[in-house]
């Protein structure tokens, strides 16, 4: 019995040693919160390729896997021993991942950069027409009022000489402190785009990694969660963690193939109806699509800006174009491919978009759904749990127009208005 009571005090002890742990740290993290979020900046910036490479290895995976099972079955099984078949499987299954993770690269890099040379290019030689354009159409607008049009087309004058004559200051004079501003800029640029591309190279390799010892990584995982936890809750956990593996890899994956869809019908549709720079807008509504419901606004603003600079009709035939994809993603395709994989309503969609969105950028917007999805069904089976500790119902119409509930009857007393 005595020990039955020390291991109780022990057991409180320590629950309450680290409760006030986690209190002080958090209340430090609070209050060094820019030491802090610098200290996990620098984390963040080191472990990069890592992340790099869990991302790619997550996203190439089926493709890894299906290789891998292909190549087991068409190797023969009478070789030296079934550890050198499986080897050889999962080198077939990483040459192919490589492979088509390059393929899509060199075809992105292919498409994008010639596209953006012309378009820029285009913009340049058109610039001065469509100023020209601009000037006589204010003259037009400004015709019936003399006073009105004087001011402006002095103030616009004004303006463009202003420009002009800096321009030519900026390129004429030779400043030293100006020359070295420009320097630093694009050699931290170009710092900047080596240490990108460094990243991304060493999370292939990580990748390549991962791919061939995932298999054994979540064996060991699995060891530390029933080493760490009752056999019971370390099921509980490996079964989440299942729903959030089925929850991430199925509205990813999905979104993605559905975002191929829609730049490949957004490039047929837009060379029928002969609006510039085809492929490039193809491209940039087929990418922001990948962001659930404002992907296709996002990618409707660069492109329209891009055809506004050639023709305004056809920029308005772009942005209907853009709204029927989107009407037809979102009633006809998006269904088709994800299903009702998050079970989330639509205002639970808009939220976690829009407070993911702003806590993590690009990315959070990208992983808002699925990431409050698992969110949203911890929060039910915490919710169901409780409700089954005080024997009451789980079915939420039961709730609707509640008044109270009897406590010793548990029946549920309904408003009669």
């Amino acid at each position: 019995m005595k020990d039955n009571n020390a291991k109780r005090y022990i057991y409180w002890g320590l629950t309450a040693v680290c409760v006030i742990a986690v209190c002080i740290v958090f209340w430090y993290c609070i209050r060094e919160w820019k030491n802090v979020s610098g200290f996990l900046g620098r984390l963040r910036s080191i472990a990069s390729p890592i992340i790099y490479g869990a991302i790619l290895a997550y996203l190439i995976s089926p493709v890894y896997n299906r290789v891998s099972r292909a190549g087991l079955k068409i190797l023969p099984a009478k070789m030296k021993s079934e550890k050198h078949r499986q080897t050889i499987a999962k080198s077939m299954g990483t040459i192919a991942s490589l492979f088509v993770i390059l393929a899509v690269v060199s075809g992105l890099i292919q498409l994008i950069i010639p596209q953006v040379l012309d378009s820029l290019r285009g913009i340049q030689e058109s610039f001065p027409i469509y100023l020209q354009n601009l000037y006589a159409w204010i003259q037009k607008l400004l015709a019936d009022n003399r006073e009105i049009e004087t001011i402006v087309i002095q103030n616009i004058q004004t303006a463009v000489e202003m420009t002009e004559g800096w321009l030519q200051n900026a390129f004429t004079r030779f400043d030293m402190k100006r020359l070295l501003d420009f320097l630093t800029g694009v050699s931290s640029s170009i710092f900047v785009l080596i240490n990108f591309v460094k990243n991304w190279l060493i999370g292939l390799i990580v990748m390549v990694y991962l791919l061939n010892i995932k298999d054994h990584l979540i064996t060991q995982a699995k060891k530390i969660v029933y080493g760490c936890l009752s056999v019971r809750w370390a099921n509980h956990v490996i079964e989440e963690m299942r729903f959030v593996h089925r929850m991430f890899g199925g509205f990813i994956i999905g979104k993605i193939l559905d975002s191929l869809i829609i730049g490949v019908i957004c490039f047929v549709g837009t060379s029928l109806l002969h609006i510039p720079y085809a492929l490039l807008v193809s491209v940039i509504v087929g990418v922001t699509n990948v962001i659930p419901f404002f992907g296709p606004f996002i990618g409707a603003i660069p492109s329209g800006i891009l055809v506004l600079l050639v023709s305004p009709i056809q920029c308005l035939v772009l942005l209907i174009w853009i709204l029927v994809l989107q009407q037809f993603d979102g009633n006809i395709l998006g269904p088709k491919i994800l299903g009702n994989s998050t079970g989330l309503a639509s205002f639970w969609v808009l939220f976690s978009i829009l407070i993911f969105g702003g806590l993590f950028g690009f990315v959070g917007m990208i992983i808002a759904v699925p990431g409050f999805a698992v969110i949203y069904d911890l929060v039910n089976k915490a919710v169901n749990h409780s409700l089954r500790m005080k024997r009451l119902s789980l079915k939420t119409a039961d709730y609707e127009g509640l008044d109270y509930i009897d406590e010793e009857k548990k029946t549920y007393i309904k408003s009669k208005e």
